[in-house]
């Protein structure tokens, strides 16, 4: 996402906001709010970002390669990824999960978690900063039951929560109280999406098989047996999967379903 970006106003250095210290917060001193971290792990500037006393805003971050622990901040953290698609992974305590950024797909960072993230390619993202008091207060207003406490996701399929958040920094501009105006309305809207398709326990993911999802085995082999003009070279089969050739073909041997990949042969990877 490249283009206008009129919501968010041009941040410098001497515009962000100052350390959580320097200004009332009811958080724990070890919780920065989540502009400052972001500020800190990324190690850049946002290209845009709309930012309220609160801490509550929407910026547009464009940055290198990240491998690097975020630390526990003081907001949610919603994200939609709008860059190339890419392998990454992240890791909380013990527990590792690998995911592919596209276009699509959102990550969950609930407020005072931390995880270290290694993602090998530059990224573009939006990003919102939900305080945990406007969600408890969004979910009181539209009678939402049950828990409120988000989940952790990771390179998680939303495209609905995608769009919202993306079109944060293709609307509006050169109309300061349409743009605040429009964001309390879109980050009410995002609220009660995340209240909907983000809390709760977790989705139980079907088990892979050979290494390929259900779901990408089963849209390869739609694509390999169908009639159509469609690219089946191994380049494409992988690019479709977000895996290397080489990944792609050693996760399709083990995959019983799967049909002889041309291409895999000479990998290396062939199935028997």
């Amino acid at each position: 996402m490249t283009g206008s970006t009129a919501l968010m106003r041009n941040p410098s250095h001497k515009g962000l906001p100052p350390a959580p210290g320097s200004q009332p917060d009811d958080r724990s001193n070890s919780e920065r709010r989540a502009e400052a971290e972001m500020a800190r792990v990324l190690g850049t500037e946002p290209l845009r970002m709309a930012l309220e006393s609160s801490g509550a805003g929407i910026a547009h971050w464009q940055h290198d390669p990240l491998h690097d622990v975020v630390e526990p901040m003081s907001h949610h953290v919603i994200m939609a990824y709008n860059g190339v698609m890419q392998r990454m992974e992240r890791r909380t305590g013990k527990s590792v999960a690998i995911g592919t950024f596209r276009r699509g797909v959102v990550i969950v960072i609930p407020e005072g978690s931390s995880s270290r993230w290694d993602i090998p390619k530059p990224v573009d993202v939006v990003q919102l900063y939900l305080p945990d008091a406007t969600l408890k207060r969004v979910a009181r207003e539209a009678e939402i039951t049950g828990t409120d406490d988000l989940l952790e996701r990771t390179a998680h399929p939303d495209p609905i929560t995608s769009r919202l958040l993306l079109s944060a920094a293709d609307a509006l501009g050169g109309n300061e109280a349409l743009d605040t105006l429009f964001r309390h309305q879109l980050t009410d809207l995002l609220a009660t999406r995340l209240l909907v398709a983000h809390t709760g326990s977790p989705t139980m993911l079907q088990p892979t098989m050979g290494g390929l999802s259900p779901k990408i085995l089963l849209r390869a082999i739609e694509r390999l047996r169908s009639d159509s003009d469609a690219d089946v070279s191994l380049d494409a089969l992988a690019s479709d999967a977000g895996l290397s050739r080489f990944h792609f073909c050693r996760a399709s041997r083990k995959a019983p379903a799967f049909p002889r990949t041309p291409g895999c042969a000479n990998t290396g990877s062939s199935r028997p």
